[in-house]
């Protein structure tokens, strides 16, 4: 009898996965960088994220970050993208609303230029929950030429993000000790 192969599939295949875990100190909104051999990164939410563990269902997402600032008013043009929003690894992407009232700010957490955000998020807002590495995802950014091998520095490989949920997973399960008398002392009344 035959065994069967899976193929990978084109993000596995053409894209090095990268984790940014905790971003802005909130526990478990972890983001995730496809890195492209030609630079370009798809910004997209990692599978840990409170979006995708949820059963909560995600009521509308804004690329408004202010009153001054749209990521959907990003133009490029050109061969070198002219035109793009440069972002800072803390910029923020677009914000995530849920149903029960919960909301989540996606950040880009490399340095570069905006190429293009992703519009049709804004009318399937499910394809996120249901495809956030590939339909799902939320922007894709471009880094500086120079600054293309260096922008890993602060991020984490698949490997050291697994190992990183696997520890959450152990803690979670762990169950809380609220008693906090000594069990070998025995207490005076």
């Amino acid at each position: 009898m035959a065994a069967t192969r899976t193929c990978p599939s084109v993000v596995d295949r053409y894209f090095t996965r990268w984790y940014k875990t905790d971003v802005k100190g909130n526990l478990c909104e972890d983001h995730c960088i496809l890195q492209h051999s030609n630079r370009i990164c798809v910004i997209t939410v990692a599978e840990s994220h409170p979006v995708l563990q949820s059963t909560n269902k995600i009521k509308s997402i804004s690329y408004q970050i202010s009153a001054n600032c749209s990521r959907l008013q990003n133009k490029v043009s050109g061969k070198s993208k002219r035109g793009g929003q440069f972002l800072t690894e803390l910029s923020p992407l677009c914000r995530i609303m849920c149903e029960n009232g919960e909301e989540y700010t996606i950040y880009s957490c490399i340095r570069g230029r905006l190429l293009e955000v992703n519009e049709n998020i804004l009318q399937n807002p499910s394809l996120l929950q249901e495809k956030p590495s590939t339909e799902g995802y939320i922007a894709i950014v471009l880094p500086k030429f120079e600054e293309s091998k260096s922008i890993t520095q602060d991020l984490i490989n698949q490997e050291m993000y697994e190992d990183i949920i696997l520890k959450r997973d152990i803690l979670a399960a762990e169950p809380l000790n609220t008693d906090t008398s000594d069990p070998v002392t025995p207490s005076v009344v």
